[in-house]
């Protein structure tokens, strides 16, 4: 439906709260007695482990949430603009409100330089799905953006099994290196370069505010996801050709 059809309080902001609330209480109420004793060494570690599992569960939340919402709707995949659903209202609001949470949780217990990356991330991030909650447009290009989170799945499962001290040649480990980096690929690189096209083709149909938030926070994240698959490969390549290099000594 159009968003002008739609009736009623926008509870946009409302349930967003209630997100943030809902991470919080998940983060300190069940995840904090499920840290397991390979991330237990620190208060740190098992911030950090307790941290990037809430994020877990948001992507997979997210991510899945996101396909089903264009399987529900079809017609959001053709209009990314002006097409509204209630399922993808709550699901970007909820988005917001999990984003929210994360950042004053890096704000309180993280407050070192390799967090603000990720503060600008999420600042940029809540700009554009607050901007398309409060107007009730742009939901499918939220919807697409949230698509990334189909990868975020298997690189904060990589994350979980760095927290606790798994080795990069386990097989697990492996195939979730490969399907992290597959998916992004496709889910991130793929998916946030046809989103800056889209705005470039699109310009004329935006209003400069929109135009403007989006142009920003697109250029700074395609930045920034860039930056962050060279370190991931870089990483894993260098682990698999050690590990290459050590089999190759060994005596036969």
């Amino acid at each position: 439906m159009d968003p002008a059809s739609v009736t009623g309080p926008n509870l946009g902001l409302v349930h967003a709260a209630g997100s943030a609330s809902a991470f919080a209480a998940l983060n300190l109420l069940l995840l904090a007695r499920l840290v397991p004793k390979s991330a237990s060494h620190s208060f740190r570690q098992q911030w950090k482990w307790r941290n990037t599992a809430n994020s877990l569960v948001h992507s997979v939340l997210t991510g899945l949430g996101a396909l089903y919402c264009f399987w529900e709707t079809p017609i959001m995949r053709e209009d990314l603009i002006n097409k509204y659903s209630s399922s993808s209202h709550l699901l970007i609001s909820v988005s917001v409100g999990y984003f929210v949470y994360d950042f004053c949780d890096l704000l309180i217990n993280h407050r070192k330089r390799s967090s603000y990356e990720l503060l600008l991330h999420h600042t940029m991030v809540l700009m554009c799905f607050t901007l398309a909650i409060v107007t009730k447009h742009y939901l499918g290009y939220g919807l697409v953006a949230l698509l990334v989170e189909v990868n975020s799945v298997f690189l904060h499962t990589r994350q979980l099994m760095l927290i606790q001290g798994f080795s990069k040649n386990h097989l697990t480990y492996r195939i979730n290196s490969m399907l992290n980096i597959g998916t992004f690929v496709v889910f991130r690189i793929a998916t946030l370069g046809w989103m800056t096209r889209w705005l470039a083709v699109h310009k004329d149909e935006l209003t400069t505010t929109a135009f403007t938030i989006g142009s920003v926070a697109m250029s700074v994240v395609m930045l920034m996801n860039i930056v962050l698959f060279l370190r991931v490969l870089v990483a894993d390549l260098r682990a698999s050709q050690k590990s290459q290099d050590e089999t190759s000594k060994k005596p036969n």
